[in-house]
């Protein structure tokens, strides 16, 4: 009788423990979602973008990007998943975001990221960096690309001036 109320409380007491390992005081949230932006925002945003980025299509960058959402997250802090977070990524140095084990190719990569780069890598990643580990056949639509490549520099950049 007694080892029928002793095990309930035993696996209480152990679910409780185990739910209590980790160490969240190192965990950096990430930010709040940003609210999307109004067709006025969109407008601006794009506008502000150069060429040929400032004529792309930014709704259709956006369904060209749920492509890469199986392994990308585009947010501020956002968790890097089978790809690296993209939040920061025009600029960036290529192979670099913390947190993120890039392939040896990646690695060793001299070259920051820039639209020009980014549409070579979409169009076949393979191809472009050879030995990288993204299985990913790439976006063969020109179109396509400058219009993802427009969204990821309105949606993985600050907002800043009129579009907050």
């Amino acid at each position: 009788m007694k080892s029928s109320i002793l095990f309930p409380a035993l696996l209480t007491t152990l679910a409780l423990g185990v739910s209590a390992c980790g160490d969240d005081s190192a965990k950096v949230p990430a930010a709040p979602p940003r609210p999307p932006l109004t067709p006025e925002q969109v407008t601006l945003a794009m506008a502000a973008l150069p060429a040929p980025y400032d004529q792309a299509d930014y709704e259709n960058g956006r369904r060209v990007f749920a492509r890469c959402r199986a392994c990308h997250t585009v947010t501020e802090g956002g968790p890097n998943m089978t790809g690296p977070n993209l939040w920061g990524l025009f600029g960036r140095p290529a192979g670099r975001h913390e947190g993120y084990t890039y392939s040896k190719a990646l690695q060793e990569a001299d070259f920051a990221w820039d639209g020009d780069r980014l549409d070579h890598w979409l169009a076949n990643p393979r191809t472009f960096l050879p030995g990288n580990k993204m299985n990913f056949p790439g976006v063969p639509d020109d179109q396509d690309r400058r219009d993802v490549i427009a969204w990821l520099k309105v949606e993985t950049s600050p907002r800043q001036g009129a579009y907050p």
